[in-house]
């Protein structure tokens, strides 16, 4: 091995990877006809975040050595962070050929498979990881994540029970966001998110004080500024900032878009930075530069996440907000806007965070949501002409076989009703058919809804009786939406944050009546709803009414969230560790 190529793997090996790049790009100038080089500096790239340059240093050395099989795995990691799942999957076998049996590799080609919607391959894929091996990190996860996916309910609950044991006793069992599917324990979600993030490396130095300014520099840090459920709670609060008081600036690390959403958003920020092609280090650095006061993340551990750049220390106030209804775990984040429903008094030791509760709901709203002025008939969406259309618009991830049996005794208690759910999947649609034969309803009581523009899907909403809601990962954006559109939402409130957001949002709009104290009165509740048409239509008029509410008011929201941040400022420049704090309008 030459020297200069040896260098560059030292620099790498030590986590220098800029400079290693430009010592294998030195070698290569001198000698291209290297796989290992080629296969090292594709590596390096994709950790600076340079992923099309990093697939082309991989696809040069596979060029000069096919036979690599860690080259095919790496090539094809970059293809699925590309969203490009097929020719990932192509790849991943070919590593496969070569490397049979990887535990690694099956877990990756596994991912991909979801990825590219494939869910039953997905199912099978992971199945023949757990097998290659069971220890595998936060596989047996993602597995159970799968088969909920498709509501595979066949012994899902010994799989629950499994990967919920793991988590406690501390093991790489399943990823943050996950966990919170899966358990109600707030103690059992708090150790999968510090769980995983023991695996992101130490964390950054502490911030020093930026330099001074006449406004506060708040940094929204996210990877869904798309038409996605966290810029659809978002874009007015953004829109309703002082920018006398404050200086907002996005940081955009999801996906290039040009809808309606992205243009939104990129107009209501003062400053809106797509840092997508830039490493989690780079990111916060930029962040440190534009001397941000307060760095707000917004996307938490679900898909996109990059927690890294929290972790290298974007400002020296960090905010965890709206997607993650659990502790980051991070060590790093030092505050968590919530309110006392979804985190009463007591629960802050399943925290990292200080807890920073709000009046009403710590759900903010967008009033100027758009909403299609399509009058859609029921014939239009395949419900029946006449009869109580229960629903639930939650991801099918969401639900479980305890909570379905409620809703097909629902069924059973109102002749003629019929419950209208979400479309995923082709296989989830069957399975939930044959789960509904198999508890004495007819299947075709059971209407399924495709995917539509966002517009589209409020309107139908308003030909929906009565929102039947899921345990223990309650609705959140659709709750708010469903309660924006008159639609009343039944909640069951758990354990945790994520099982407490639809009771959060009904108290904040004034309807209590709505959350329920056990199931036994939510399957009563339900079926005595379903049979008074008058009750039922009042109890609409009123959850339509609930739009001018507290639970709506997205001013009076950023009022009081603006003066979180300010406190936040104020006790960091009277040298006070930030703490927790309660706010009243």
């Amino acid at each position: 091995m030459e020297d200069g190529l040896e260098k560059a793997n030292g620099l790498a090996a030590a986590g220098r990877h800029a400079q290693a790049v430009a010592g294998y790009e030195r070698s290569l100038a001198r000698n291209p006809g290297q796989p290992q080089a080629w296969y090292n500096l594709g590596n390096s790239l994709a950790l600076l975040g340079r992923r099309a340059e990093a697939l082309e240093a991989l696809e040069r050395s596979l060029t000069l050595d096919p036979t690599q099989a860690g080259a095919w795995n790496n090539r094809a990691n970059l293809l699925a962070d590309l969203r490009r799942p097929q020719e990932a999957i192509v790849s991943f076998n070919e590593s496969l050929r070569l490397r049979p049996g990887d535990p690694s590799t099956l877990n990756n080609r596994a991912h991909a498979l979801a990825q590219a919607k494939r869910p039953l391959e997905a199912i099978a894929a992971y199945g023949e990881a757990y097998a290659a091996d069971p220890k595998f990190p936060f596989l047996d996860g993602a597995w159970l994540n799968a088969r909920l996916k498709l509501c595979d309910w066949a012994g899902v609950d010994a799989h629950l029970a499994r990967v919920a044991a793991a988590i406690g006793r501390g093991e790489r069992a399943a990823t943050p966001f996950l966990a919170l599917g899966f358990t109600d324990d707030p103690a059992l979600q708090a150790q999968a998110a510090r769980t995983w993030a023991a695996t992101l490396g130490p964390p950054g130095p502490p911030v020093p004080e930026p330099p001074p300014s006449d406004r506060i520099r708040l940094g929204y840090v996210s990877g869904d500024y798309h038409n996605h459920a966290i810029a659809w709670l978002i874009a007015e609060h953004v829109e309703l900032i002082d920018r006398s008081r404050f200086e907002l600036t996005a940081f955009s690390y999801g996906p290039a878009s040009d809808d309606g959403m992205r243009r939104r958003l990129s107009a209501g920020f003062e400053h809106f930075v797509d840092v997508r092609e830039m490493p989690d280090a780079a990111i916060a650095a930029l962040a440190r530069e534009r001397g941000i006061d307060i760095a707000v993340e917004l996307t938490g551990f679900t898909q996109n996440a990059r927690p890294g750049i929290m972790l290298a220390r974007a400002a020296p106030i960090q905010v965890n907000y709206l997607s993650m209804p659990c502790t980051m775990g991070l060590g790093v984040m030092d505050y968590m806007l919530a309110d006392g429903v979804v985190i009463p008094p007591g629960e802050e030791p399943h925290f990292d965070e200080k807890i920073v509760r709000l009046p009403g709901t710590y759900q903010v709203s967008d009033r100027r949501r758009e909403i299609s002025d399509r009058a859609f008939t029921r014939a239009d969406l395949g419900l029946p002409e006449t009869g109580v259309v229960y629903c639930c618009f939650n991801n099918n991830y969401k639900f479980r076989p305890e909570r379905f049996a409620v809703w097909v005794a629902i069924l059973r208690g109102v002749p003629g009703s019929v419950l209208w759910l979400f479309q995923n999947d082709p296989a989830s649609t069957a399975n939930l058919r044959q789960a509904a034969a198999s508890h004495g309803v007819d299947p075709a009581r059971l209407v399924f809804a495709p995917p539509m523009p966002f517009p589209e899907h409020l309107a139908r909403q308003r030909l929906a009786d009565l929102f039947l809601d899921t345990a223990p990962y309650n609705a959140h954006t659709t709750a708010n939406d469903a309660l924006w559109m008159g639609l009343p939402v039944l909640t069951l409130p758990g354990g945790s944050f994520g099982s407490r957001v639809a009771a959060s949002l009904l108290t904040a709009c004034g309807l209590p009546e709505l959350i329920m104290p056990d199931i036994e009165t939510y399957e009563a509740t339900a079926i005595a709803l379903g049979r008074d048409a008058q009750r039922l239509a009042a109890l609409k008029a009123r959850v339509l009414a609930s739009r001018t509410a507290r639970g709506f008011d997205t001013g009076r929201f950023t009022r009081t969230v603006e003066t979180a941040y300010e406190t936040m400022i104020a006790r960091r420049k009277a040298g006070l560790a930030p703490d927790h704090m309660t706010l009243d309008d």
